[in-house]
């Protein structure tokens, strides 16, 4: 008998207890049937009233689907709400990436819910031409303000949205109006990108902008400059306070050198630290400063009736557009008419021309 089979060696597995499952199976049910449940319209509505985050959130994800089957539904809920928005002061707020934009409103965010503010803040990711995904991680950026009872956070893809507005965040700003909120904070990709979107959706449009970058001039386009009522150089401490004054006073010169805006209000250039919250106070401040002049000169009414008659004109646009692609008869002779202009056999401009009367004949 070989003496080694024989010899019974201590290093061997013994059978051990089965481990119990991560997750409850009867948790993962019950959760998969809440999200099936869907409420209606007139539910959303009632608890959004109430201030339900929750119920919130669920709205903004219906209104921007793009899944036609939700239209009529997130249109009946903004209708609803519609009464009870317009209650709010919306900032836009907007910067070079690197910035600090999102280190800045957490921080503005809350100062502003120490004063017993309610903060609404609207943050859109830039998305991938590629892939077109994008990251969402402003919650986590924002990890104090996230916590924060009085304050809610949503970020959104950019999609193809020029200037980095989200689609429908006009629509979200209504339903975070409804739902109790009396500061919108809109934050934009910050790109370079023309802003207009997110200017004629805000009352008060803020760049945020950091010194030491180069030529301080050169950081930022005259287009955006002019827009903004408020520049703050933000990461004003440590070494880099003396070059934040000075990018301050460059600034200050050059905003003198624009024409005035007929709000009545001269824009302002200010530094602070996002991080120390130095400054931070000051740049509310400044902001409350802004709508005592306009709302005692009638322009913020002015201005809210024209952001409407603009939004008028952007829906039907969108509309419009929307309808075209996906309608079935025009999905089939626009691919004939992409091979064919890809191949140079007929010009764009004549494609065009085509698939327009087409729609129009339908």
């Amino acid at each position: 008998m070989d003496k080694h089979k024989a010899f019974k060696t201590a290093l061997h597995e013994k059978d051990g207890i089965d481990q119990p499952e991560s997750v409850s199976r009867t948790a993962i049910e019950h959760v998969t049937q809440l999200r099936k449940k869907q409420p209606s319209a007139d539910e959303l509505v009632a608890r959004i009233l109430k201030g339900d985050k929750t119920a919130l959130s669920r709205a903004i994800t219906l209104v921007e689907s793009t899944n036609p089957a939700h239209l009529e539904k997130a249109n009946d809920v903004i209708a609803q709400c519609l009464p009870h928005a317009d209650k709010s002061v919306r900032i836009g707020i907007t910067g070079v990436p690197g910035v600090g934009k999102s280190t800045f409103i957490e921080a503005f965010g809350k100062h502003l819910t120490s004063l017993g503010r309610k903060v609404a803040v609207l943050a859109v990711d830039p998305s991938s031409s590629l892939s077109h995904g994008s990251i969402l991680g402003d919650k986590t950026r924002m990890e104090e303000l996230v916590k924060d009872a009085n304050a809610y956070i949503r970020p959104s893809a950019s999609g193809e949205t020029l200037g980095g507005v989200a689609r429908k965040t006009r629509e979200a700003i209504i339903l975070c109006e409804a739902c109790g909120f009396d500061t919108i904070v809109i934050e934009t990709v910050g790109v370079g990108q023309s802003e207009t979107a997110v200017h004629s959706m805000v009352d008060f449009f803020l760049l945020l902008q950091i010194a030491g970058a180069g030529d301080e001039l050169q950081g930022i386009k005259r287009g955006i400059m002019e827009m903004a009522d408020l520049i703050v150089i933000n990461k004003a401490d440590g070494d880099n306070i003396k070059s934040a004054r000075l990018a301050k006073t460059e600034f200050n010169r050059a905003l003198h050198l624009f024409p005035a805006k007929s709000s009545g209000w001269q824009p302002t250039v200010t530094t602070c630290s996002a991080i120390s919250h130095e400054g931070i106070a000051e740049v509310w401040q400044t902001i409350n400063k802004y709508f005592e002049l306009v709302k005692g000169n009638e322009f913020f009414g002015l201005r809210r009736s024209e952001q409407n008659s603009y939004w008028l004109t952007e829906t039907i646009n969108e509309q419009l557009l929307g309808r075209f692609y996906h309608d079935p008869a025009i999905a089939g002779l626009l691919e004939q008419s992409k091979k064919a202009v890809q191949d140079n056999a007929v010009s764009p401009f004549a494609a065009a021309k085509v698939l327009l009367e087409k729609y129009f004949r339908l």
